[in-house]
């Protein structure tokens, strides 16, 4: 009775804590909107784009703001990335995050899927709830850059195979631009990754973000 109840508590306590990096995600984003003049770009994902285990002048949305500037881009970068967020709750959170927004984004970064294949859930969840993300933000008329994952060598030949071919076949389907492999460059390096072997160091993410960057300035460009 007694592991009842302190398993009860551990999921009322984690069901709390995310509610709070929720809201702290959404204060963020609405205390800093972006000047009238900019380009708005929101990087919405978990831990890859939150900044895990980092320096806050090293996450994701900070070094690609960093990188456009200098490109001569007037831009600003959102973070609404979740530590641990799956695509379930990423698809969830979405409407609170944009609502939270001064103004329609002119681009938003998906990168959602590996905290799916690090728990093996099943490849068709992890699909349909991405293509959900990718309904509400056609009809919200927001342009997107799908951000690719791969599943870990460890999660077998059969989950891989089905989980690596989400993404190209979601890029098809909607129509979206696709950044193949959000890590590409990181995987598989160790001394660009954290001692966990997943989150990427700070200058892990300056490869990231020089290799997705031209993708980002090519399609705010276009508009």
């Amino acid at each position: 009775m007694k592991d009842g109840r302190m398993r009860n508590d551990e999921a009322v306590y984690g069901a709390l804590k995310r509610i709070v990096h929720v809201l702290a995600a959404v204060a963020l984003l609405g205390s800093t909107p972006a000047l009238s003049e900019s380009r708005l770009v929101v990087a919405y994902g978990d831990s890859l784009t939150a900044g895990y285990g980092l320096k806050p002048a090293e996450a994701f949305p900070v070094q690609l703001e960093s990188e456009l500037r200098r490109e001569g881009i007037d831009v600003a970068v959102r973070n609404a990335g979740i530590s641990g967020d799956t695509s379930a709750q990423g698809r969830a959170r979405l409407g609170w995050v944009l609502g939270a927004l001064k103004r329609k984004p002119d681009l938003l970064i998906l990168e959602l899927g590996a905290n799916d294949m690090l728990r093996g859930i099943d490849p068709s969840e992890t699909r349909a709830n991405l293509s959900a993300i990718l309904d509400d933000l056609d009809r919200r008329k927001i342009p997107v850059l799908l951000a690719g994952m791969r599943a870990a060598p460890n999660m077998g030949a059969d989950y891989r195979r089905h989980f690596d071919t989400i993404y190209p076949a979601l890029a098809r389907r909607h129509g979206v631009r696709l950044y193949p492999f959000f890590l590409a460059g990181v995987a598989g390096h160790r001394k660009l990754q954290l001692k966990d072997n997943m989150h990427p160091t700070g200058p892990g993410v300056a490869i990231i973000v020089r290799a997705i960057a031209p993708e980002v300035k090519a399609m705010l460009d276009r508009r």
